[in-house]
């Protein structure tokens, strides 16, 4: 069968199953990765936002590059983002932006393989508020293309996983995280005053690297995180839904007793992988749908509680081991789909779990 057929197969089965019912949650309340439908063509890409659409994904969680969108000091180019953002925008799909990876030119260091943050907080701002006048309300992007409906992004989720020492130039801080998610939001803000400013998803890593993510967050706190953002991210991994619950839980409080109960907490990355090297993570075909319908059917009866955002499942389709290494791992196995675009039983447990959230 051919890729185009496959999709449209795949896009049938969706739309064959009832949607949801009157919605309890944010349209957006469901997203999911997909860095296939950002590099695939212009056909790949529609029939997929179609077939995300029909399930239910209201929004898709996608790293703007800094360093591939400013080419050099002050140039920046976003006719690529353009495609993406206005694609998603025609399927009624919104665009949860990570801010991320600056620019050889911005960069404060260089450590080897790990991700610095920039030089200066002024030029991250200037980075952000250039995407916010071409995506926001009042962006450009709308006003050039009238043939679109008007989609604006109004989250805008500040780096990734800073209390990993891998994303923090080798040394994680949070204090200086919180310095630089406070000055970007604040210029955010200063073109969208009703801007959601969303936090890093912050992961349960045992890393020894890492810091672990309670300590991490009582830092942030200390140093005045409370004033600095909107809704904290959590890229919640969890063996299962026991554990997601506990970790959930105690986020909540950890927030509550640092008198941050109006923030919203956002699982911007929650999967299981079918397959790949043994791993806690890795269920097995069966054990991916099971988790999936657990765990949602958990997130749909504690959201109010817990006052979640959202949840982003990682993600829409099985990768292929990529360079320098072409290791295989287990996230490379947590799509809904399979390598050939297949629907594993994980899409139909993902479909029918969105039904339950909304």
């Amino acid at each position: 069968m051919s890729r185009r057929l496959i999709f449209a197969a795949v896009l049938a089965i969706a739309n064959a199953i009832p949607s949801a019912a009157s919605a309890s949650v944010p349209p957006d309340f469901v997203g999911i990765t997909s860095e296939d439908v950002f590099v695939g063509d212009g056909s790949y890409r529609a029939a997929n936002l179609a077939s995300q659409a029909a399930v239910g994904v209201g929004a898709i969680r996608q790293t703007f590059d800094w360093s591939q969108i400013e080419t050099s000091p002050g140039r920046f180019e976003l006719g690529y983002y353009d495609d993406f953002v206005a694609t998603a925008a025609y399927n009624g799909i919104g665009i949860l932006p990570v801010l991320f990876n600056p620019p050889v030119f911005h960069r404060a260091g260089r450590a080897g393989r790990a991700t610095c943050p920039p030089d200066s907080k002024e030029s991250y701002a200037r980075f952000a508020q250039t995407l916010v006048r071409r995506y926001g309300p009042d962006g450009t992007l709308w006003a050039q293309r009238p043939d679109i409906p008007k989609h604006p992004i109004r989250a805008w989720q500040i780096w990734n996983e800073p209390n990993l020492a891998i994303y923090w130039c080798n040394h994680s801080n949070a204090a200086r995280y919180v310095s630089m998610l406070r000055n970007v939001g604040k210029a955010i803000k200063q073109v969208d005053r009703g801007a959601e400013i969303v936090t890093a998803g912050l992961p349960p890593s045992k890393l020894k690297s890492a810091t672990p993510i309670d300590r991490f967050i009582r830092q942030m706190y200390k140093a005045g995180g409370h004033r600095a953002f909107d809704t904290l991210a959590i890229n919640s991994y969890a063996k299962d839904k026991r554990e997601l619950g506990q970790l959930l839980g105690s986020i909540r409080k950890l927030m509550n007793r640092h008198g941050d109960r109006r923030a919203g907490i956002w699982i911007t990355e929650l999967g299981w992988g079918d397959g790949g090297p043994p791993h806690r993570f890795n269920v097995g075909a069966a054990g991916q749908a099971s988790m999936i319908s657990k765990s949602f059917s958990l997130i749909a009866r504690r959201h109010a509680r817990w006052r979640l955002r959202g949840v982003v499942y990682f993600s829409w389709r099985d990768a292929a081991p990529y360079p320098p290494e072409y290791k295989d791992m287990w996230g490379l196995h947590t799509g809904l789909l399979d390598m050939n675009a297949g629907p594993k039983p994980a899409f139909f447990a993902f479909k029918d779990a969105v039904g339950r959230v909304h």
